[in-house]
């Protein structure tokens, strides 16, 4: 087992699911970021941001269980222009909403099986949210940089 294979069996696999999104989305030119919270008591697995300014937000479910603990994802759709579920090859697919969108993913990548409708935000949220993208993409990249600055705050 190579060290990478040895570093990804230790990282939860809705985590890898994501880093897959991740990677798939920057094919069609979209920025994302993991474990975002759009408003209180609402934390998205990943937010993508679009070349025109369009805001995704991808739910990983890693299995049957995950999915149906889950009540909290209806409350991120107006949240989002579209809403997707990225899943594994076993995941039961019947059981997710048709009116959402799929992707297959694993940790290397994704593929888009199905695209849900658009459904546009409202103008002054979407200010609010590509806001807090930048804000939360600016803070994390700042830390990466400088790790004990954050302590000076």
């Amino acid at each position: 087992m190579s060290e990478l294979e040895s570093h990804l069996t230790e990282i939860p696999s809705g985590q890898l699911l994501a880093r897959g999104v991740c990677r798939c989305l920057e094919g069609f030119g979209f920025a994302s970021l993991t474990e975002l919270a759009p408003a209180r008591g609402l934390r998205v697995d990943v937010m993508a941001l679009g070349p025109k300014g369009e805001i995704w937000i991808i739910e990983c479910k890693s299995g049957r269980s995950d999915y149906l603990s889950d009540h909290k994802w209806e409350g991120y759709l107006p949240w989002c222009d579209r809403f997707f579920w990225a899943v594994d090859t076993g995941f039961p697919k019947e059981i997710l909403p048709a009116n959402s969108g799929l992707l297959i993913a694993d940790p290397y990548g994704a593929e888009l099986i199905r695209m849900p409708q658009e459904i546009p935000l409202a103008a002054a949220r979407r200010k609010t949210l590509t806001r807090l993208f930048a804000r939360q993409a600016a803070t994390r990249l700042s830390r990466l940089r400088d790790p004990e600055g954050a302590r000076l705050l």
